[in-house]
């Protein structure tokens, strides 16, 4: 096993071929699979800065094919997370991505927030977003706290809040939401 860096091309390569990979269930043509961005910071919230992830993480779901019903922010607070993250799951959204508050301060509560929610944790999408951030030099994406799993019939992902973290989290979520997605929608 080497140390050498792996090249972004290469990475963009095997990311699009485990997304185009048989072994993924993908929407059936015509068929709408729904997400939704909930951004967690204070400042996105009150309208005193706009958030530049929840739109990038926006753009890369639809660029995988889903169909982004919203992006909202909310602040670092327990009550108003899980209040965006159960109206999500109330809507019907088939996934819900929250990106920040993964962190280690007072105000990174998003973990506590989503896992009463949570009918069952899928540890495998978390451990993977956070080695896949360790490897690619997000270190925040490999120290979070986020968790990820399924309540109703919604994936529901924490991502943590860094323009690294999020492109390297969503290449890695992308084709293991559409896989748990295409499991869950046939029960």
């Amino acid at each position: 096993m080497t140390n050498a860096p792996v090249d972004p091309d290469e990475r963009a390569a095997d990311a699009a071929a485990r997304l185009n990979s048989p072994d993924v269930p993908t929407p059936a043509v015509g068929e709408i699979v729904r997400s939704l961005v909930v951004v967690v910071d204070d400042r996105a919230a009150l309208g005193e800065a706009p958030s530049l992830l929840g739109p990038l993480i926006g753009e890369l779901l639809e660029e995988a094919g889903f169909h982004v019903d919203a992006t909202v922010a909310v602040p670092g607070d327990e009550i108003e997370i899980r209040n965006a993250l159960n109206t999500a799951v109330i809507g019907g959204v088939d996934l819900v991505v929250s990106v920040g508050g993964v962190g280690v301060s007072a105000r990174d509560v998003a973990p506590e927030a989503t896992e009463p929610l949570l009918d069952r944790r899928l540890q495998g999408i978390e451990e993977a977003i956070r080695s896949s951030g360790l490897s690619a030099g997000a270190t925040d994406g490999g120290l979070s706290r986020g968790v990820a799993g399924i309540s109703g019939q919604t994936v529901v992902v924490n991502i943590a809040d860094s323009r690294a973290a999020v492109r390297d989290g969503m290449a890695t979520l992308i084709p293991l939401a559409h896989h748990v997605i295409g499991h869950i929608s046939d029960i």
